[in-house]
């Protein structure tokens, strides 16, 4: 119960933030309860907190991570709604440090 409280206390601070990151969505697999958990996540904070997700997965690349095309699009309306989109491309700045890095 003790873990229970303390989890019920971290989702009232995250739902009370301004603003919340979620860095990598997708760099690790995701099952139907994490997809489903990730799901309520978000349309407890659609239009209510800024959200900034980062991810090296497209949209196109969502539904195989969330294994369900209903829960995709339902979680991807509430995201692309009223937002801004930025795709950034090029060689990785963590790569290029750790070549540099590397050769020293």
């Amino acid at each position: 119960q003790d873990i229970m409280r303390k989890s019920k206390i971290k989702i009232n601070k995250i739902h009370s933030s301004d603003l919340v990151i979620i860095d990598e969505i997708g760099y690790l697999p995701i099952n139907r309860e994490e997809a489903n958990m990730f799901f309520q996540l978000i349309s407890a904070l659609h239009e209510q907190t800024s959200i900034i997700i980062t991810s090296n997965k497209g949209f196109g690349d969502w539904n195989e991570l969330l294994g369900d095309p209903a829960l995709t699009t339902a979680i991807l309306d509430r995201l692309t709604y009223k937002c801004e989109l930025f795709n950034m491309t090029g060689k990785s700045y963590r790569l290029t440090h750790r070549k540099s890095f590397l050769e020293d």
